[in-house]
């Protein structure tokens, strides 16, 4: 058996990679977030506080939306008059004026006692039908009287 001679056969490497186990493990972090992202948030009890931080220093003249106890709109367009509008003519004059000046300010004010759900509504119709980038809340400096 000296004489006979062994032929093996080589293998060819392998130069790819096996990515099933990849797979399966972002399917299963995939499961793992979408299970705990909705829990993340629910049922949170906050109490607002009041600020004492300063007032913002602001070039242009802001544009003021007021709400007042009965749901009423009133509108401040750079320093005018405090005007009573709807909210259609509110989200057209505002729209327009936004769109002829980016950088202005747009906050909304609202009495305390209205409910959340309106200033919330106003906020929404700013940036959806109005475009207005950015709308800010207004609020009363802590231990400030109202007028």
């Amino acid at each position: 058996m000296a004489g006979s001679i062994i032929h093996r056969k080589r293998r060819k490497l392998k130069s790819e990679i096996n990515v099933v186990p990849y797979i399966d493990v972002m399917l299963v972090l995939l499961i793992i977030f979408m299970v705990t992202a909705p829990l993340l948030n629910l049922g949170v009890d906050i109490e607002l506080p009041q600020s004492n931080a300063r007032p913002i220093e602001q070039k242009k003249e802001p544009v003021v939306i007021s709400l007042n106890r009965e749901g009423q709109l009133w509108l401040v367009l750079q320093g005018g008059k405090n005007t009573p509008v709807t909210q259609a003519e509110m989200v057209a004059q505002v729209g327009a004026f936004v769109r002829n000046n980016k950088d202005v300010p747009v906050y909304v004010a609202a009495d305390s006692d209205v409910e959340y759900q309106k200033v919330y509504d106003v906020l929404t119709a700013l940036q959806t039908q109005a475009q207005v980038p950015r709308a800010g809340l207004m609020s009363q400096a802590a231990g400030a009287d109202a007028k």
